[in-house]
């Protein structure tokens, strides 16, 4: 019995035991299930506050720009006015409204304008306040004309006017190309009558609506006009007006100049540009030199002839005044191979009279547009006689004359055994971002 009995407890206990371990398995299977519960409520609770978060800033961003929009549209929207009002009130006041011009109701067209000019006497191209410019000149025959609108002369950028490249004092132009908004009907020689003698207006051709006179251009031909004296080697004396360069030393000019040719590293022949410096690397197309010629005062010139993509402030005066000082025997070529090289060299730089922007090429918009019947291609032919008597008559009569009377490349060529045509010093260490661009270091701002 006592065993029976022992036995009964001990079965009851265990299946007391396992009704336990049973209940509390299920109880904390049931807690995790409520916690788990309770974490994915609260996830996507916060999941929807943060898209109602995200749909209000959405909201508040749309109301935003419509608001901003919708001041831009009353900008824009011409208010109506009551003359009548407006008369008498200003009759009180004692002003009177001024007539109806209809020249401010012409309808402007996208044009490229053929510019020739002598820049002599002016402070370069670019219009500069209290400057004599030619663009100044150009803007103020074009105001007098009604070319323009005064709004458009205060400011050149309503008229979209953009030139193809920039001059700077003293620096010719044989055939300048700018872009600008302009009437359909055009008296260009009535416009002539009010510009200077040495500045010329040859041609305006209608172009595309997006035509950019500077961006379009995929290259520009620059010559330089200087007496063959100052290619005679500097220990020898020699008279300008007697000089006669012999064919050998020709020759020396015409490989010098043929170092230049190909994509390289001009840093060396502009100003605050480092070696790293991606605009830095220029392509020069060609570079010529023509058979001497004399001057009507019976001194040897030659024409110096560089084609290139885009030139830097300086480039081309310093590449001929390197080539001077090369064929003088001044120094070597070597100062020309370390130049193009991320050493930092002083190297001449020629005066600016003989520099000439001959042409600007527009070869890739001419293959587009010069034959689609409407556009007119951006070559000039018909104006090129006009524009050959000018530059002969303006540009090269006073380059000739110049050099003549006042032997600026003779006073010039004294001062280049004062060059090192070596390290310079001063500028040893350049800025480490090549990057770094600078205000008067831009494309085609090369004289």
């Amino acid at each position: 019995m006592l065993i029976n009995h022992i036995l009964s407890s001990y079965r009851k206990a265990d299946c007391l035991k396992t009704l336990l371990r049973t209940d509390f398995k299920r109880f904390f299977l049931s807690s995790r299930q409520k916690s788990f519960a309770a974490a994915m409520s609260e996830a996507l609770d916060k999941l929807e506050q943060d898209n109602l978060a995200k749909k209000s800033a959405k909201d508040l961003e749309n109301q935003s720009v419509k608001e901003t929009n919708q001041v831009k549209r009353n900008l824009k929207r011409k208010k109506w006015v009551d003359w009548k009002a407006k008369d008498e009130e200003d009759a009180a006041n004692g002003t009177k409204r001024a007539p109806f011009d209809p020249a401010d109701r012409i309808k402007r067209k996208k044009s490229a304008i053929l510019l020739s000019y002598c820049g002599a006497k002016y402070f370069g191209m670019q219009r500069n306040p209290g400057m004599q410019t030619i663009e100044e000149e150009l803007f103020k025959a074009m105001l007098k004309h009604k070319w323009i609108t005064e709004d458009s002369f205060e400011q050149v950028q309503i008229a979209c006017f953009q030139r193809a490249a920039r001059t700077d004092k003293g620096v010719s132009a044989a055939r300048q190309v700018c872009s600008v908004k302009l009437p359909e009907d055009l008296d260009l020689q009535a416009f002539n009558q009010d510009l200077p003698e040495e500045i010329r207006l040859f041609g305006v051709e209608r172009v595309t609506k997006g035509f950019n006179a500077k961006d379009q251009c995929n290259a520009r031909t620059y010559t330089y006009t200087l007496p063959t004296v100052a290619f005679a080697a500097f220990e020898e004396q020699h008279e300008q007006e007697t000089y006669r360069i012999p064919a050998e030393l020709l020759l020396k000019v015409t490989d010098t100049l043929k170092l230049y040719e190909g994509t390289k590293n001009f840093h060396n022949f502009t100003s605050k540009k480092n070696f790293l410096d991606p605009s830095a690397k220029r392509f020069i197309m060609s570079f010529t030199c023509s058979e001497p010629f004399q001057s009507p005062q019976g001194i040897e010139f030659v024409t110096l002839k560089v084609k290139g993509q885009s030139f830097m402030l300086h480039q081309i005066r310093k590449m001929v005044g390197l080539t001077i000082a090369i064929v003088r025997g001044n120094t070597t070529t070597t100062s020309l191979e370390r130049a193009l090289t991320e050493e930092r060299l002083d190297l001449p730089m020629a005066p600016g009279l003989g520099l000439v922007l001959d042409t600007v090429h527009y070869e890739r918009y001419n293959d587009r547009y010069g034959k689609d019947g409407i556009h007119a291609p951006l070559t000039w032919e018909a104006q090129e006689q006009q524009v050959r008597e000018f530059i002969e008559k303006y540009i090269y009569a006073n380059i000739y004359k110049t050099e003549a009377e006042e032997r600026n490349l003779l006073d010039w060529l004294s001062t280049l055994h004062f060059h090192s045509y070596d390290t310079r010093r001063d500028e040893a260490s350049t800025e480490a971002d090549g990057n770094q661009k600078k205000p008067n270091d831009d494309d085609d701002g090369e004289e």
